[in-house]
């Protein structure tokens, strides 16, 4: 009988990102989350949160529409609390200018008070569906074209809102392209750099605002338990990851975010009282092939911690062993092993139970810390 392997994944090269409706919805009602007069994102995210996959038959004011894929018909008033804006003035200017980008083509029916949009566009990224029927608006999902929401945000000036789902859309998870993505969910500008580091100035210029105001964008959104803020020291920038992003996603449990293991993925050395995240070349001993028993208790309590925080419940059982084996690189020659100079070594951690059967193994890369003292490498 075959067996399959169910594997997440939200890779960077994808050209477009699910959006769920109840996910927008809860954005459209959380009046926490400030909008703005040119949050063209989220006002363009919202128009397609209610439009069709199918053709269906809807009744405005006593009059039956037929709607096909990509339209939708409401009241302007509806159309004023979710753009959270107080006259059918403000509505027509945010749709002209969306209209003006060739994003959708809208007018104004019944008398006065009815609007109906098509978005340009929506059979080229979300599938059409043949049969008639009415479209749930709190259920689903739909697809958005990254590049289209790039277009937006560089727009102009961007609101906490906007800024909360460019985030969203350039989330990636399990893409070995994206460093420390295997370990959370991870924001990434799809910069080219593999690297999802970021700095405020970085956003700043993205989103067309300040520092300042970035920091109280990330503060707030932190506060609000959207964003996870991951800061490292000197100038390396920070990471973000997003909460709630797996089981929104992917229908399953959030993972635990670790600040130590994307550190190790991104090659960043932290210190404190409690931790030196990177282990340096003092963890191998003088024979190329072992490492000290210190650093092995290291390494240890660092996985073990690990894979409890994320429910293995065997994880501090008494019977489980470790083994530690190097994995050859085929580049050693006699004077290496003669004179053992440092460089980056591989080994892999196996965690059995009782010595028979295999319950983990990671792969740990030990890397060579350049500019330092012996005794800083020992603290």
């Amino acid at each position: 009988m075959s067996e399959y392997k169910l594997e997440l994944k939200q890779v960077v090269d994808s050209p477009r990102c699910r959006m769920y409706r109840q996910f927008i919805q809860s954005l459209i009602d959380n009046t926490n989350l400030r909008v703005g007069r040119y949050s063209q994102l989220y006002y363009y995210t919202v128009l397609c949160c209610y439009a069709n996959f199918r053709t269906c038959y809807h009744r405005v004011k006593s009059v039956t529409y037929t709607l096909y894929p990509g339209e939708w018909i409401c009241n302007i008033s509806e159309i004023m609390k979710w753009f959270r804006v107080r006259n059918k003035r403000q509505v027509t200017c945010i749709m002209d200018k969306l209209q003006e980008k060739h994003l959708l083509k809208y007018k104004i029916v019944g008398q006065g008070d009815v609007i109906k949009y098509r978005l340009s566009g929506w059979a080229k990224y979300n599938r059409i569906l043949e049969y008639n029927a009415p479209c749930q608006k709190d259920i689903g999902f739909f697809f958005m074209p990254v590049y289209l929401a790039a277009e937006l945000v560089g727009s102009g000036k961007n609101s906490e809102m906007d800024a909360l789902i460019d985030m969203w859309i350039n989330t990636v998870y399990n893409d070995p392209q994206v460093k420390g993505s295997e370990s959370a969910p991870v924001v990434y500008m799809r910069n080219g750099s593999g690297s999802p580091l970021i700095g405020y100035s970085e956003l700043a210029e993205r989103w067309g605002v300040s520092k300042a105001t970035v920091g109280r964008y990330m503060k707030k959104l932190s506060d609000l338990g959207y964003v996870d803020l991951i800061t490292y020291p000197g100038t390396h920038g920070s990471v973000i990851s997003l909460q709630g992003y797996m089981s929104t996603m992917f229908q399953v449990s959030d993972v635990m975010v670790d600040k130590e293991e994307i550190a190790m993925s991104l090659c960043i050395k932290l210190k404190s009282n409690e931790i030196v995240e990177e282990i340096e070349v003092d963890s191998v001993s003088k024979s190329a092939n072992s490492v000290s028993k210190l650093n092995v208790d290291i390494l240890l309590a660092k996985i073990v911690s690990f894979i409890n925080a994320q429910g293995f419940s065997c994880s501090e059982c008494e019977r489980l062993e470790y083994m530690l084996l190097k994995l050859s690189d085929c580049k050693e020659d006699i004077k290496s092993k003669i004179n053992y100079i440092a460089e980056d070594k591989k080994y892999r951690l196996i965690v059995t139970c009782g010595g028979k059967r295999v319950l983990f193994e990671f792969e740990i890369n030990l890397k060579k810390c350049e500019g330092e003292s012996q005794n800083e490498k020992r603290e």
